[in-house]
């Protein structure tokens, strides 16, 4: 499959089966998420897989919906602010921005193997911060719940290129 047919077939996944997720599967999207490029090679990520239950339960407590409690397991990516670049012309910590193009990695790899996913940012990151006892430089930026789906693509909605991009 080509990338362009990957993308536009990769949903946010919000119904999952109950099967747990293979070590190889896990293992692939950690490796593809380690591939990421990030400013300055900074690679600032910090990725804990949740399987345990007690863990997910406490993930459950930072993001109360229904839906997000299927999930088999979770990968809450998180940002090491002692490690990522910063501009020096304003300070402008790309933390958050390396963090993203990781997660998306994960994300086209989770749908490549057969998975699905969803980008959860609404969450209470402090009390997840709290729960998993992260030092204060170890930022939670995105929890992504994976699991075989359970559920289909829905029409995606989609801007024209014409209202996007701007010819100069």
């Amino acid at each position: 499959m080509k990338l362009l047919e990957r993308i536009q077939t990769r949903y946010s996944v919000r119904s999952f089966l109950p099967t747990q997720v293979e070590k190889e599967k896990i293992d692939y999207l950690l490796e593809c998420a380690r591939w990421a490029p990030s400013a300055v090679n900074a690679q600032p990520w910090h990725i804990i897989v949740v399987q345990q239950e007690k863990n997910k339960r406490a993930l459950h407590q930072c993001y109360q919906r229904e839906w997000f409690k299927q999930a088999p397991m979770y990968m809450l990516v998180c940002g090491n602010h002692q490690e990522s670049w910063k501009r020096k012309y304003d300070n402008n910590d790309h933390c958050s921005i390396d963090i993203a193009i990781a997660v998306e990695h994960i994300a086209l790899a989770v749908q490549e193997v057969g998975l699905g996913t969803c980008w959860v940012c609404n969450f209470d990151a402090v009390l997840c911060a709290e729960l998993f006892e992260l030092p204060n430089h170890i930022e939670p930026i995105v929890i992504l719940p994976i699991g075989y789906p359970n559920d289909s693509l829905n029409e995606k909605k989609r801007k024209s290129i014409q209202d996007i991009v701007e010819w100069k």
